[in-house]
């Protein structure tokens, strides 16, 4: 293990959360390519030895974190509280932020057909949601999109992962957000696949 590594694994050990990859190269005084390079050996070596810990990469982030194998025994001694399974209705709405994201919850609830407001509300408080400022239309509706904790929960390293869907065609988010004359007959419900097959996220700690 290079100087550089030690260094690298010392750093994310002490912060414990996510750390862009720009203030890691700044901490440690080296590029952003040798930075990586050294990330890349880190997680060779962990997976190779097949270490408890395993190095975690969030979009443009890096972090340290227990390999799932072992989640159940680091639950049993932080006692920490398994967190409940996600009903059909906020996975399809997690999957709906996921895919057309920012959203605002008139788009989602179009989309479904249905009112989202108390399963928004429950994915925002689980932490897997967060609000992403407000649309430049009259009411200012909140948009919404993905954290940090989608991505470990749903163990991919960034929203390129997950698997393609038809586009939306232009400026569709908007005419079903404007338009005040649709009727429950004209919108249309439609079915979606979460990102995770088994329909269970995986667990976060």
């Amino acid at each position: 293990m290079t100087e550089l590594e030690a260094g690298l694994e010392a750093v994310l050990f002490a912060a414990g959360d996510a750390v862009p990859v720009e203030r890691l190269a700044a901490a440690l005084e080296t590029s952003r390519e040798r930075l990586l390079e050294a990330a890349d050996a880190l997680e060779n070596l962990y997976d190779f030895e097949n270490r408890g810990i395993m190095l975690l990469r969030l979009d443009d982030k890096l972090q340290l974190c227990s390999r799932p194998l072992y989640a159940d025994a680091a639950r049993r001694v932080t006692e920490s509280r398994r967190p409940p399974s996600l009903t059909p209705a906020a996975l399809e709405v997690l999957t709906i932020v996921a895919y057309r994201q920012p959203v605002t919850r008139a788009f989602i609830d179009q989309l479904r057909g249905v009112d989202s407001g108390g399963t928004v509300a429950g994915l925002v408080e689980k932490g897997l949601i967060e609000e992403a400022g407000r649309m430049d239309v009259p009411g200012r509706p909140i948009l919404y999109r993905t954290t940090e904790a989608f991505l470990r929960t749903f163990a991919i390293k960034s929203l390129d992962e997950l698997p393609e869907l038809p586009a939306l065609e232009e400026n569709e988010q908007m005419e079903l957000e404007l338009d005040e004359d649709v009727t429950p007959q004209d919108v249309q419900t439609v079915t979606l696949t979460p990102p995770s097959a088994s329909g269970t996220p995986q667990e976060t700690e």
